[in-house]
């Protein structure tokens, strides 16, 4: 029995030792996902918002342009319409893509968020929370921060994820066999190096990044909590020579491409994960900090 199938109230059970090896084209079908932050094409979020919908998951797609607006790369010109409406074509029939804004720096928002992705995708509650989303810059090395700035990143970059991962935990309350899926995003805050010139950015992740093995053992046993360290993907944020400083950092000399990111977050997300939980997964192909 799939998780997708799953009836409340029944065990999953482990393939029998003897069973053929198989892999469902569609994992996803029938599942519902929030993917927080897949506001921009060249973003890691709405990577991962068409894989989920090409395995079959209906996708509830998470925006904040404001402060994509605010950035140096800029709101994505398509607009969240048009985003939505090419995650919609990767879906296989019955798969519904919604999407709607955000902003996680208020307190009650991830509640409401995680009210407004089960609504829209009619679902009794979600299967899956990909929380991509996270406040870029507005910080800097060690001497310059702020309490205003501490703050600032320690909302949306932590607290806002804990919050809806708090929510989503929520929905699955009272079950006999809840099962679920959360994934959470870090940039390597726990490797060697740091971020010492986004020290706010850095030590918000990092909490983040330490927060999953007691957020896996606080929803065990059924629902799994993991987060990917994608190193350096390009998405858009670099350009000129720091680009191409940061790429001859990879022993092949590439930046990793948003999908590379989105294939194993959505990996995640399947029956072939379920035994993965509390995890920091980096996914650097070699990056030399």
């Amino acid at each position: 029995m799939t998780f997708a199938s799953r009836q409340p109230g029944t065990q999953s059970r482990q393939p029998r030792p003897d069973a053929a090896p198989q892999r469902d084209p569609l994992p996803l079908r029938g599942r519902t996902a929030l993917v927080t932050g897949a506001s921009r094409r060249n973003g890691i979020g709405f990577a991962v918002a068409r894989r989920l919908a090409a395995y079959g998951a209906s996708v509830y797609m998470h925006h904040h342009r404001p402060h994509d607006a605010a950035l140096p790369w800029g709101a994505d010109p398509d607009g969240p319409d048009e985003l939505a409406r090419n995650v919609r074509e990767t879906a296989p029939a019955g798969a519904l893509v919604a999407h709607g804004p955000g902003d996680l720096t208020e307190a009650g928002a991830p509640a409401r968020l995680v009210a407004a992705a089960t609504e829209a995708l009619g679902a009794r509650h979600l299967d899956i929370l990909v929380c991509n989303h996270a406040l870029s810059g507005s910080d800097g090395p060690l001497h310059s921060v702020d309490a205003a700035m501490l703050d600032a990143h320690w909302a949306v970059d932590t607290r806002s994820v804990i919050l809806l991962v708090q929510a989503f935990a929520a929905q699955h309350r009272g079950e006999d066999a809840p099962t679920g899926r959360v994934v959470t995003m870090t940039s390597g805050q726990d490797v060697r190096g740091g971020m010492p010139d986004e020290l706010c950015y850095a030590l918000a992740k990092g909490a983040l990044a330490t927060s999953v093995r007691a957020l896996a053992t606080a929803l065990a046993p059924g629902i799994t909590v993991n987060a990917v360290n994608p190193g350096p993907v390009d998405t858009g944020y670099r350009s000129g020579e720091d680009h191409a400083a940061v790429a001859a950092l990879f022993p092949g000399g590439e930046w990793a491409t948003p999908d590379v990111a989105a294939r194993l977050v959505a990996w995640l997300t399947t029956d072939e994960a379920s035994w993965i939980t509390g995890e920091v997964i980096n996914s650097e192909n070699g990056f030399c900090r």
